[in-house]
């Protein structure tokens, strides 16, 4: 059963919001969505780390967000864990109250770089400040205070979502009683370093970037299209990327035209990146991504999860998936080991790769019902 029609809620900062760079930001605004009830001890809330382009709105049917246009494509409009989130599924709204919430840069209500400065009328653009992995910690911190929330029942993030998660649990572990991570790892690999560096460099050689400051102008959608094929290939794995291609050529577009495709997987590949640019911002795509390339969870010795004893770990591998490997979530694992922490290690069987996660509800489930019922 599905959670029904949603809309997206914003809480506004009462103050200046400080960041690690010493940077501050007013007005800041947090776009966030909720499934459920908070009981009267506000102590059944479980709060969702989405991935690097998702949203707020991770479960239900939401049309429309305002001030999002035109990003908010039909795409959107289905919630992006909607198998995982409602009555009886994994993340059960007849017993939890689970938020999600959009980060501080990110283009989905959020303040980021296309939100108006309020010292100059007009949107950020270049001038808006880099934000950590912290920063965007902190802000959803601030987001539990204003609902009342002082300790989560559980924090649950996959991919990116997840390396916030650990952030969260380790440097406030009195924050939350219990930690899901899937298919995620502690640090920043070399790998992701690499593809985050192409896609970057992708966006800001497109001619319509300007320095990213083209909100009045044309936003550059063939850098970021190109952007989004540098990392699709990692999110499913190729037999499953080979057979969601279409068995026919697709319309040229976003200037490919001097390069004539020849196989559908290209034209597949293409149709990805077109859709990916019509619903996300380039300067927002690039201020996650800078907290990724930057994403410091701390002195990964013993000290790390020290203050993590009342916590419990649910730790999700998926064996196919070639964007966190699965031997990331293995150094999560014996790092809780060596602290003597509680963990329980799941590695998920799927031809599906990294997407998993988002895609395989029946595989993931069970586990998490049985964590989250104190098992």
């Amino acid at each position: 059963m599905s959670v029904g029609p949603v809309s997206t809620q914003f809480y506004t900062f009462e103050r200046p919001f400080e960041l690690e760079s010493g940077d501050r930001l007013d007005g800041v605004a947090i776009a966030y969505e909720t499934y459920g009830t908070l009981n009267p001890e506000a102590n059944n809330a479980i709060l969702v780390f989405h991935a690097l382009t998702g949203s707020q709105h991770a479960a239900g049917v939401n049309p429309h967000v305002p001030g999002v246009e035109p990003l908010w494509t039909s795409d959107c409009e289905q919630g992006w864990w909607d198998a995982f989130i409602g009555p009886g599924k994994a993340l059960d709204t007849d017993r939890y109250f689970v938020i999600c919430a959009n980060y501080l840069g990110s283009c989905y209500g959020s303040t980021g770089p296309h939100s108006i400065n309020p010292k100059t009328g007009t949107s950020y653009g270049s001038s808006f400040p880099p934000v950590t992995a912290w920063d965007v910690v902190q802000s959803q911190i601030i987001l539990l205070d204003a609902l009342g929330i002082d300790c989560l029942h559980a924090v649950v993030g996959g991919s990116l979502g997840g390396m916030l998660a650990l952030l969260l649990a380790t440097r406030a572990p009195q924050r939350v009683n219990n930690v899901i991570s899937m298919a995620t790892g502690m640090q920043t690999t070399v790998l992701h370093r690499i593809l985050n560096f192409e896609q970057a460099v992708a966006i800001r050689n497109d001619s319509d970037f300007k320095q990213g400051d083209y909100y009045d102008i044309h936003r550059p959608k063939v850098g970021l299209a190109l952007a989004r094929m540098i990392s699709h290939k990692t999110f499913v794995s190729l037999e499953v990327l080979e057979n969601r291609a279409t068995r026919e050529i697709m319309p040229q577009d976003l200037r490919s035209k001097n390069y004539p495709l020849s196989h559908p997987i290209e034209s597949y590949m293409l149709h990805q990146g077109q859709k990916f640019a019509d619903r996300f911002d380039a300067n927002s795509y690039l201020c996650v991504m800078d907290m990724w390339q930057h994403f410091d969870l701390g002195d990964l010795g013993p000290e790390l999860f020290s203050g993590c004893n009342h916590q419990t770990y649910l730790v999700f591998s998926v064996d196919s998936d070639v964007c966190f490997y699965p031997e990331e979530q293995l150094a999560i694992v014996q790092a809780l080991k060596n602290s003597s922490i509680a963990v329980k290690y799941i590695t998920v069987h799927s031809d599906k790769g990294h997407d998993s996660f988002l895609l395989e509800p029946e595989l993931f489930t069970p586990y998490i019902q049985f964590v989250l019922n104190g098992n």
